[in-house]
């Protein structure tokens, strides 16, 4: 297939724009799959910052990234991404969201647009010029229109001298499969 895939093309944007260096965030740690390719992008003298509501995502990611000896380089939070202010103070050159819920377990438990929102608005203050904010956006759950639908509400309004913001998305395939939403920020405010 010529076309890649959602998560292929995610890891491809992400992979055009991290250093051996720098500073990212994992906005949604999940199953711990992005933080282990982030902390491999940034290198032992680069940082990951790993974003999750659930206790057992965080525990989930730590025991991956000890495995692959990758722990010292990721700040794990018990915490939602909207507080990212919070815990990061340095210029980022990337961050990454799987919205939705975390596979395997509780479908209850879902990311919300509001969150996501804020979480964006902090990170864009963060990004460096040059840098990719990348949302997978997962809206075939119950919540998840109304999530696509303010993201895409608030991406669009995002002025084009600040920031591209691309959609990238497979419309022929059923059941409302995962899209990305890419924004780059081009300028400080």
């Amino acid at each position: 297939m010529i076309l890649k895939r959602v998560l292929p093309f995610t890891k491809e944007l992400l992979a055009s724009v991290i250093e051996k260096g720098d500073s990212v965030v994992d906005a949604t740690a999940g199953n711990g799959h992005d933080t282990l390719f982030l902390a491999d992008l940034v290198g032992e003298n680069g940082h990951v910052y790993a974003f999750d509501v659930q206790k057992e995502a965080i525990q989930a990611t730590a025991e991956k990234l000890e495995q692959a000896n990758l722990i010292g380089q990721v700040s794990l939070i018990h915490d939602g991404h909207e507080n990212v202010a919070k815990y990061v103070h340095a210029e980022v050159s990337a961050a990454i969201f799987n919205l939705g819920y975390l596979p395997g377990s509780n479908h209850e438990i879902v990311t919300r647009g509001t969150s996501t929102v804020q979480a964006i608005e902090s990170l864009l203050h963060l990004l460096k010029v040059g840098g990719l904010i990348v949302l997978v956006v997962y809206h075939g759950h119950e919540g998840g229109k109304e999530e696509k639908d303010v993201l895409l509400s608030f991406v669009q309004q995002l002025p084009q001298s600040y920031a591209h913001v691309l959609s990238y998305q497979f419309v022929n395939q059923q059941n409302d499969p995962p899209f990305i939403i890419a924004i780059e920020k081009m300028k400080t405010n």
